[in-house]
């Protein structure tokens, strides 16, 4: 009989993993904690409210994902991804420290957190495929499903902690100490990649520079239709769906009115989901096309719920059913599109499936923004509810025309 413990935290019998998810989870809680106290400077001290402000923040956050697409997959699978990690964590932690002096000082200004947002998420696109695809060199295929999983659920351990820790600093000592230990955080992931053991390191075949490679990614997941599938449902719920820090922050500060410390709390409710449900993915054996169904679904219930909800309570635990049906979704089609891609081709695969996830946040994250700002935040979660909904008949179809069945 097999033990269900053991299989869940099965990758972490790689020493390299280990290393690798305990510098994720020091330095994810630091991105976490710059992530609220971000919104909440936005917000409430550089303007009144204005919802408009969160939305052009994200927009130019993670506009980088979609712009430089083709060029960070590229580098993911041409350049040794441990060095090119070590290169994007140390440029990230650089920025969250300058605008952590600056609102320590007094002299931050919107125009600068829309600049700094700009800069890290330029790093931060480079810095997410290569991430990703780097889980495979650590653990082989055998355990990548797993290892994804137990990724993601060091990441939402953090998104639990992260943000009430937020709450707290910003309560107790302002905003910019929150974005000063994030910059701080770094140094453990930097320290981690430093101390692996490179000669037990998976290394997969780096793609060769040829002519036309940039495009080859994009040629690989048009022609394939469960890939085209996950694409398309990505970019409905990427692009509209989540918005979770314009959710939370509108609906703590203009519905339920709450301080500082009740917005981080909300938060870590979503994390609370997330987290759950990257440990029943981490139990699967193996990731199947349907969850990608049900996580679709189930996320346009809980920002229905949510759109619904009475009061903050209800509320919190809206959110966290939202947080447990976007990790199912998200992990699948991270394990999904890795699992049926040829190693040398993963960087520019997985640089697409984020590209699209958060480069779709330029356009949905301004325009649900404006929903809350003037129709209130509850119609921007529906906005999310449809796009979830949307998602889920096109899953359905992709499985009645058994296109899911290449991909699992």
């Amino acid at each position: 009989m097999k033990n269900p413990f053991a299989a869940t935290f099965r990758a972490l019998k790689s020493y390299n993993f280990r290393l690798w998810l305990m510098g994720s989870l020091v330095s994810n809680i630091g991105t976490w904690m710059q992530r609220v106290a971000q919104d909440w400077l936005v917000l409430v001290q550089l303007t009144h409210h204005d919802a408009r402000a969160v939305g052009i923040v994200m927009a130019m956050q993670f506009a980088p994902q979609l712009l430089l697409l083709p060029w960070s997959g590229m580098a993911a699978d041409r350049f040794n991804q441990r060095k090119l990690l070590m290169l994007t964590q140390a440029t990230m932690g650089f920025f969250a420290l300058v605008l952590g002096t600056l609102t320590l000082t007094g002299h931050v200004r919107l125009w600068e957190v829309y600049l700094l947002a700009l800069l890290s998420g330029s790093a931060a696109a480079l810095d997410a495929p290569a991430r990703q695809a780097f889980v495979g060199e650590l653990v082989g295929d055998e355990h990548l499903s797993n290892a994804v999983a137990l990724n993601s659920t060091a990441f939402n351990a953090a998104m639990m902690i992260g943000p009430a820790v937020a709450g707290l600093l910003i309560a107790k000592v302002g905003t910019g100490w929150a974005f000063l230990l994030n910059g701080f955080s770094f140094i453990a992931v930097l320290i981690s990649l430093a101390l692996l053991r490179v000669r037990e390191m998976r290394n997969h075949e780096r793609a060769k520079r040829e002519p036309g490679r940039l495009l080859e990614g994009f040629r690989y997941v048009w022609q394939r239709p469960d890939q085209r599938a996950m694409v398309i449902m990505l970019a409905l719920i990427g692009t509209f769906g989540l918005n979770f820090p314009i959710y939370i922050s509108t609906m703590a500060v203009n519905v339920f009115h709450v301080e500082a410390r009740g917005f981080g709390m909300l938060s870590s409710a979503l994390a609370v989901g997330t987290l759950t449900g990257a440990l029943l993915a981490a139990s699967r054996s193996a990731p199947k096309f349907g969850a990608l169904f049900i996580g679709a679904l189930f996320f346009g219930v809980g920002c229905t719920a949510g759109a619904f909800a009475p009061g903050y309570w209800t509320f919190a635990l809206a959110l966290a059913v939202t947080g447990a049906a976007a990790l199912t979704f998200t992990n699948s089609t991270n394990s999904l599109m890795q699992l049926s891609t040829p190693p040398a081709m993963r960087g520019r695969v997985l640089a697409i499936r984020v590209g699209v996830a958060l480069g779709g946040t330029p356009i949905g994250a301004p325009i649900a923004g404006w929903v809350a700002h003037h129709a209130g935040p509850r119609w921007s979660l529906g906005i999310g509810a449809l796009s979830a909904y949307i998602a889920a008949v096109v899953a359905l179809v992709a499985i009645k025309r058994g296109h899911g069945e290449a991909a699992t």
